[in-house]
């Protein structure tokens, strides 16, 4: 080993080590230590840096901590040291660091759901998911029959407070809720109200005493909707359950088919009927006002006859030979006194062929 290497300076591990660190280091310790104002204690440099090291991450640390934003559909509820101190709208928001205040975020605005009996790929609410979908889907409805059903439940968190400090848990806890009240719900049904009319009764009805519950037991949750998905009978009834749906809707079809032929034919029948009414009753009125106006016009003639009968009797012949003549064809006129025939007119000629 050379003098340089093993020198008076280097003497010991310390020297050694400090004779084999940078000058640029040196320069950045001492740099940082007159920073601080003399906070380093004084000792081996690389006791100095692990301190300065600490010193700079709980700056860090409390600098990284001391703020916040809470999203636009949140709320944040802060506790000091575990105790609830304030509500916080949305926005950048400052709060004491290092764990002093924690601020939690609840989503008021946003509406949160859950599933039963089904899966949304990519939830991220570990109690949106069913952990046991054929079980919670076993019900048996009101006529002791079984029934697979399918449901989702849209909830948002009314009051964060009691969200977040009165129930444990609440998010599992409304899955019980949930399960329980539809289970009521449909137990008091008859597994063909379930499957096909009932649906929407069953669901206004889990609505109201899901919310009930959820009041009762102060969970900070307000119940938005209760909607029914699939419902299905039991595997191996399945098929029977099938073929009767389609009976049912064969039956469906029919009975329109025949209510639509009968709005068909019976309104055209309808309309005929009150169109021959109608026209018997047209001819009612014209022969009744025929035959009063001939009874009319005949005793008005009854009464010129008495007052003249000679004169009555010449003009009512006259009249007759006037509507009667032009429709014969060949006229023959006789004079009764001389007992000859007239040979004066040629009748059959037209008016204007006559000289």
């Amino acid at each position: 080993m050379t003098e340089q290497e093993n020198g008076p300076e280097d003497q010991g591990p310390w020297k050694t080590t400090q004779k084999r660190r940078s000058p640029e280091i040196d320069a950045m310790l001492r740099r940082g230590r007159e920073r601080l104002g003399g906070m380093l204690p004084e000792g081996p440099p690389s006791l100095k840096v692990v301190v300065a090291a600490g010193v700079v991450a709980l700056l860090a640390a409390g600098a990284w901590s001391s703020y916040y934003t809470v999203p636009s559909d949140s709320v944040a509820v802060i506790q000091r040291f575990g105790k609830f101190t304030d509500e916080v709208s949305p926005g950048l928001h400052f709060k004491l660091p290092l764990g002093i205040d924690a601020a939690t975020l609840v989503p008021v605005k946003r509406q949160l759901k859950q599933e039963f009996g089904f899966t949304t790929p990519g939830a991220s609410d570990p109690f949106q998911s069913p952990t046991n979908g054929l079980r919670e889907t076993q019900m048996v409805t009101g006529d002791l029959n079984a029934a697979l059903v399918e449901w989702v439940v849209q909830y948002r968190i009314s009051d964060p407070l009691k969200y977040l400090f009165e129930v444990r848990e609440p998010a599992a806890t409304l899955r019980y809720v949930s399960e329980s009240v539809m289970r009521e719900v449909v137990g008091d049904r008859t597994v063909d109200e379930v499957i096909t009319i009932g649906r929407q009764e069953i669901e206004s009805e889990a609505l109201l005493k899901m919310q009930e519950l959820t009041t009762k037991y102060a969970m900070g949750i307000s119940i938005d909707q209760v909607q029914l998905k699939n419902i299905n009978p039991p595997g191996p009834v399945q098929a029977s359950f099938n073929e009767v749906n389609q009976a049912q809707q064969e039956k469906e079809r029919l009975i329109n088919e025949a209510r639509r032929e009968y709005n068909k034919v019976i309104p055209l029948a309808e309309g005929e009927k009150d169109q021959r009414i109608r026209e018997a009753d047209g001819y009612r009125l014209k022969r009744v006002n025929e035959a009063e106006g001939d009874a009319a016009r005949f005793a008005a003639l009854l009464a010129e006859y008495e007052m003249a009968p000679e004169v009555t009797r010449r003009r009512i012949y006259l009249e007759t030979m006037q509507d009667v003549l032009p429709g014969i064809q060949s006229k023959i006129i006789v004079d009764g006194l001389t007992g000859s025939i007239l040979p004066l007119l040629n009748l059959d000629r037209p008016q204007r062929d006559q000289p």
